[in-house]
């Protein structure tokens, strides 16, 4: 390819949108253009970039017998009500970009695909003996982000790759899927990808098991924990330890202490001599329902410790036999607080009363106690006193007259152990996720009536995985991980081009022909080239191929009366002197080290 026939347009400066190096050196270097608010055209270098990694997940799928297909965007509103997610997609913050026809029939502008490969799969998959299968695709998804940011990490619309599983038995789901996180494992290896694959919550999509493949970085908006050897891995949604011990605490002689404005756990440590180990925090949520009612929540959590929702909502989910749809802190600026009576927000302790309940119109169930494990375990504590101003020293927890369920409901953090004996400690990164995977079991297929007949010729409900890689995600994490002070540094597997030929003067005859005679060779040995045919100065186009990052480049000079030329490594930033008979030699042998 010729920069003249190619629409290179470099920035000098990245417009003010961008907020991480990636966004930038990808607006900078005419890689997206941005049309709208999370909304970009890839540009044919970006496309480049976006088929080379195609091209990895085809042939690693292939290798276990997945089938590629094309499913449509635009969705009926009734498959998504089969599956009871219409409106939680849709509706408030739902994500789902929703329409009307012109009959005014309502469709949705696809996020995921389960709905629709389900009915599929109904509708072709009969008998156990057509079992078990896998269809994947490679195409655009939209999402109706709150907040688009961070370029293509986080955007409206975005291509995603995403597949599907049917099976007979769990078994066999659970092999299969053993089988898709080492294709996954060697995806971002051959993208020259460094990648964590850590356990996760499967959220919305649902389902018994999920793992996250994350690329650490400073830039990303998960928490990941993890210990040096690699034997645990979790996102912070999911992650499980031991915390640190907590301080023993002297008896006090008052069983009620003053604490004037003392809301937050580090007044109270300061003023009182505490630990934030020896106190007791109580936070109020409000849970909701799909039946419309509502259960005031009491979590009980050590003082040095911070509340996981995401643990909360899956509890009681896990409990109550109507789904939890939405899960609120109540908090003195919150607008719920305005229809409590008789709360002393900021000195809750875990023996609130459950008169409160009959002085707020919110409640229709009595409240749910639950306290984390590490705050279970101190024999003795300080908590608020459910007065204002006021703590309490507490003997035990035996000692209340409420009922609290005992459950893990913290955050993990770094430091912690993953066991008893202390010997690994984990160690917490940023991390961008680029591809998740769920054993959604028999979540679909049961309400979309999706059935096989077994080997008795009995039916059943099939079993599902799903499993999705964000690839333009990818691409822009790739930036993350490989760029310098001068811009992108591709790994070459998903380069644009693997090399860049640099006359510094195309005018010149000499340059100009020996310039042909390399691009020629190259194209022949189908090696992505690139030739820099453009009558601009050396320097202007050493700065642009330096911020599109391209691996290798071929500077051909005033040596060119002597055939030779400057091959030079953009990771390495070497440059030696080569004979153009033994250019094509040299690139191919440093090309093979980088894949290797």
């Amino acid at each position: 390819m010729r920069v003249t026939s190619f629409p290179l347009k470099t920035l000098r400066d990245a417009p003010s949108e961008a907020e991480i190096i990636s966004h930038k050196l990808l607006l900078q270097g005419g890689y997206i253009r941005r049309v709208s608010s999370g909304i970009y055209a890839y540009m044919p270098l970006m496309l480049r970039v976006i088929e080379k990694i195609s091209v990895i997940i085809d042939k690693e799928l292939s290798k276990i017998g997945c089938s590629k297909l094309l499913l449509p965007q635009l969705h009926p509103c009734e498959l998504w009500e089969k599956s009871g997610r219409w409106e939680g997609y849709t509706a408030g913050e739902g994500i789902m970009f929703n329409l009307r026809d012109r009959q005014d029939r309502a469709y949705g502008l696809a996020p995921t695909h389960e709905e629709v490969i389900t009915i599929i799969a109904s509708e072709i998959i009969n008998s156990y003996k057509q079992l078990p299968v896998c269809y994947y695709q490679i195409q655009t998804k939209f999402r109706d982000e709150i907040r688009p940011r961070f370029g293509l990490m986080r955007g409206r619309e975005f291509i995603m790759k995403d597949g599907y599983s049917f099976h007979s038995t769990e078994s066999d789901l659970k092999i299969f899927y053993k089988k898709m996180e080492k294709s996954y494992e060697n995806i971002f290896k051959n993208c020259g990808l460094e990648t964590i694959g850590v356990d996760a919550d499967s959220g919305a999509i649902g389902g018994a098991a999920s793992k996250e493949f994350m690329v650490t970085a400073n830039s990303g908006e998960d928490s990941i924990l993890f210990t040096k050897s690699g034997s645990y891995a979790a996102n912070i949604e999911k992650a499980v330890s031991i915390p640190k011990e907590s301080k023993p605490i002297k008896e006090f002689e008052q069983t009620l202490i003053q604490t004037p404005n003392q809301k937050t756990i580090e007044d109270i440590c300061k003023f009182n001599n505490l630990d934030a180990t020896q106190i007791v925090k109580v936070i109020l949520y409000l849970g909701e329902f799909e039946d419309n009612t509502k259960l005031p929540i009491a979590a009980c959590i050590r003082g040095d410790q911070y509340i996981n929702e995401i643990k909360i909502f899956n509890l009681l989910n896990n409990i109550y036999d109507s789904k939890l749809i939405n899960l609120s802190k109540i908090e003195n600026k919150s607008s719920i607080n305005k229809n409590l009576f008789g709360i002393p927000m900021g000195y809750l302790g875990p023996d609130i009363s459950d008169e409160i309940i009959n002085k707020n119109s919110l409640w229709e169930k009595q409240w749910f106690r639950v306290v984390d494990y590490s705050a279970s375990k101190l024999e003795s504590f300080i908590s608020g006193a459910n007065k204002i101003n006021v703590h309490r020293y507490f003997k035990s927890w035996k000692s209340l007259d409420n009922t609290f369920i005992t459950s893990d409901i913290r955050n993990a953090q770094e430091g912690d152990f993953i066991s008893k004996d202390k010997e690994e400690a984990l160690i917490e990164k940023k991390g961008i996720e680029i591809g998740h995977i769920f054993q959604l079991g028999q979540k679909y297929s049961e309400k979309l009536n999706a059935k096989f007949s077994n080997s008795d010729g009995g039916l059943e409900n099939l079993w599902m995985g799903c499993y999705g890689i964000g690839v333009t995600r990818l691409a822009q994490a790739a930036i993350e991980q490989n760029h310098d002070n001068d811009g992108i540094v591709w790994p070459i597997q998903i380069a644009p081009f693997n090399i860049v030929l640099i006359p510094t003067n195309f005018k010149d005859p000499i340059q100009k022909k020996l310039s042909e005679e390399i691009y020629i060779e190259f194209q022949k040995n189908n090696i992505d080239v690139l030739i820099d045919d453009r009558d601009e100065r050396a320097g202007v186009k050493f700065k642009d191929a330096d911020l599109i990052g391209i691996p290798f480049r071929i500077i051909i000079g005033r040596d060119a009366i002597n055939n030779q030329v400057e091959f030079s490594s953009r990771s390495k930033k070497s440059n030696i002197k080569v004979s153009i008979n033994n250019i094509l030699k040299i690139f191919i042998n440093e090309s093979k080290l980088m894949y290797n």
